[in-house]
C-alpha cells in the first residue's frame, strides 16, 4: 500500500488502493469481528448463520443512515448475554423449550434496541449532553461489571469438560493481547478459539457429525427461532413476553453510553466528529434499528466493533466502502450451514476458555469506565448506587429463585436481578442530591468500550 492521498496525512482510500487491495482490506476487517460476533450466538444457543446475515444487513443499514460516513461495523454485543440467560431460564422453567424461551428473549432485545430509538429523538430534540447526565458512570460501570461477575460461572463450567483444552485457549489469548504485533494483536479471541478448537480436533475430542450432514448452502432463518413466532405464531405467553421486556431492556442504558463511546473513538481515529456529522441521532438510530431487525429474525443484539475500529487504525484506511465488503462477506458466509457446522461443532471447553477471560475484561471495562471518568467515590450517593446495583444484581441472581416473581392478573412476571439493579440504579442517580449535572460536549473516546470487542 504504498500509494496514498495527497494531503499529508498518510491515509488510504478506494482511489488510491485499487480492487484487489480493498478486496484484501475487506477480508482483514471481517477477520477482525469473526471471532467476537460468532462468540455470542454459542454461548447463547443462537444462530451462527442468522447472526452473521444480520450482522452484515445491520451494518449496510447504517451505513445508509449515515450517509456512508462513518467506517463502522455492528457486529454481535455481549452486554446482553445475562438477559439472554435469565430469559432462557425463566422460559424452560415455565415449560418451553430452549429455542422457544430463547425467541422471547429476542423480542426484549428488539424492544432495547428500539430505545436507540426514544434516545435518538431525545438527543435531536434536546442535545446529548443533557440526556447523557442520567446515565453517568456511577450507574453504567456498575451494570457492565455485575454482567460479566454474572457470566462467570458458566465460563467455568465449560472450562471443567476438558480444562487442558480451556488452558490452550486462555494461554493463546494471553500471548497474542500481551506479545503480539499488528493484526495479531487484534484478534486474540478468534486465535485462541483456532488454537484450541484444532488442538481439540487433533485430540479425537471434537464430533464432526454436525458438519458431515450440513449442506453448503442453505436458508439461515428458522420461524421457529425467530422473535417474529413468538408474535405471529399462536399461543402468547404474555408473562414470559413482559419478563423478557423488562429484563433485558434496562441493560440497553449501558450499551447506549457504549455506543457513544465507540462512535467518538472511531471520529478519533478518523480525524472527523460522526457526534456532530452525520449526528449522534443518526448513528444511534442505525443501531438501534438493527437490533431490533436483527432480533426479530434471531440474531443477536448487534453493537459498534471496537476491533475494527483498531483495523482503522492499524492500516489507515478509513474509506467505509471497505467496512462494507466485510459485510457482504458476512452475509454470503450466512448461507453456508456447513460453515456454521463447523462453529456449532466447537468443543465446550474451548468456548469456557475464551470466556473465561472475556467475561472478566467486561467487568474489568465497567471498572475502566469509572477510573477514566473519575468517578468520586467520597460522596456517599456514588457509594450506595454501585453497591446497590452490585448487590442487588449478584444477590438475586444467585439466590434460590434467581429473580424477583409476581403476578400481575393472570400473568406472571420475573425480573432478574441485573433488570432490578439497572432500574434501581438509574433511580437513585436521578433523586439522590449531588447529581452531576455537567457532561462534555463529546464523550471522552477512551471509553470505546469493548462489549462488543471481547
Amino acid at each position: 500500500m504504498s500509494d496514498k492521498i495527497n494531503n499529508g496525512q498518510g491515509i488510504y482510500d478506494a482511489r488510491t488502493l485499487g480492487t484487489p487491495k480493498m478486496l484484501i482490506l475487506g477480508l482483514q476487517h471481517l477477520f477482525a469481528m469473526f471471532g467476537a460476533t460468532v462468540l455470542v450466538p454459542i454461548l447463547t444457543g443462537l444462530s451462527v448463520s442468522v447472526t452473521l446475515l444480520f450482522a452484515g444487513i445491520a451494518t449496510l443499514f447504517m451505513h445508509l443512515v449515515t450517509n456512508g460516513k462513518v467506517p463502522v461495523f455492528l457486529g454481535s454485543s455481549f452486554a446482553f448475554l445475562g438477559g439472554y440467560a435469565a430469559v432462557k431460564a425463566a422460559g424452560v422453567e415455565a415449560g418451553f423449550t430452549e429455542t422457544k424461551a430463547l425467541a422471547y428473549a429476542c423480542i426484549g432485545v428488539a424492544c432495547a434496541g428500539l430505545l436507540y430509538l426514544v434516545l435518538a429523538l431525545i438527543c435531536k430534540a434536546f442535545g446529548s449532553k443533557r440526556v447523557m447526565t442520567f446515565f453517568p458512570p456511577v450507574v453504567t460501570g456498575p451494570i457492565i461489571i455485575a454482567i460479566g461477575l454474572i457470566l462467570a460461572p458458566s465460563a467455568i463450567n465449560n472450562c471443567s469438560t476438558n480444562w487442558p483444552i480451556a488452558l490452550v485457549a486462555i494461554a493463546v489469548v494471553i500471548i497474542a493481547n500481551i506479545w503480539g504485533k499488528g493484526m495479531i494483536k487484534i484478534v486474540p479471541i478468534l486465535l485462541g478459539v483456532i488454537a484450541s478448537y484444532i488442538v481439540a480436533a487433533l485430540t479425537g475430542n471434537v464430533d464432526f457429525t454436525v458438519v458431515k450432514e450440513a449442506a453448503w448452502i442453505g436458508l439461515p432463518v428458522r420461524w421457529e427461532s425467530t422473535g417474529l413466532s413468538v408474535l405471529f405464531g399462536g399461543e402468547l405467553d404474555a408473562g414470559l413476553l413482559i419478563t423478557s421486556i423488562v429484563t433485558i431492556v434496562p441493560i440497553a442504558f449501558a450499551t447506549m453510553m457504549e455506543h457513544i463511546g465507540d462512535i467518538s473513538a472511531i471520529g478519533g481515529t478518523v480525524g472527523k466528529n460522526f457526534i456532530e456529522d452525520p449526528g449522534l441521532h443518526r448513528t444511534l438510530i442505525g443501531d438501534g434499528v438493527g437490533t431490533a431487525i436483527a432480533s426479530l429474525f434471531g440474531a443477536p443484539a448487534n453493537t459498534t466493533y471496537g476491533e475494527n475500529t483498531g483495523v482503522l487504525a492499524l492500516t489507515k484506511v478509513y474509506d467505509p466502502r471497505v467496512i462494507r465488503l466485510a459485510a457482504c462477506y458476512a452475509i454470503i458466509l450466512s448461507f453456508c450451514p456447513k460453515f456454521a457446522g463447523v462453529i456449532e461443532a466447537m468443543p465446550a471447553s474451548t468456548i469456557g476458555g475464551v470466556s473465561i477471560i472475556l467475561y472478566g475484561m467486561i467487568s474489568a471495562i465497567g471498572i475502566r469506565n469509572m477510573v477514566e471518568n473519575k468517578t468520586d467515590f467520597q460522596q456517599s450517593r456514588n457509594v450506595i448506587i454501585a453497591a446497590l446495583i452490585i448487590g442487588l444484581a449478584l444477590g438475586i441472581n444467585f439466590s434460590a429463585a434467581a429473580g424477583i416473581s409476581f403476578s400481575v392478573g393472570s400473568m406472571s412476571i420475573t425480573l432478574s436481578g441485573l433488570a432490578v439493579a439497572s432500574i434501581v440504579g438509574i433511580v437513585l442517580n436521578a433523586i439522590l442530591p449531588g447529581r452531576d449535572k455537567h457532561f462534555a460536549e463529546e464523550p471522552d473516546e477512551t471509553l470505546a468500550s469493548s462489549l462488543g470487542k471481547y
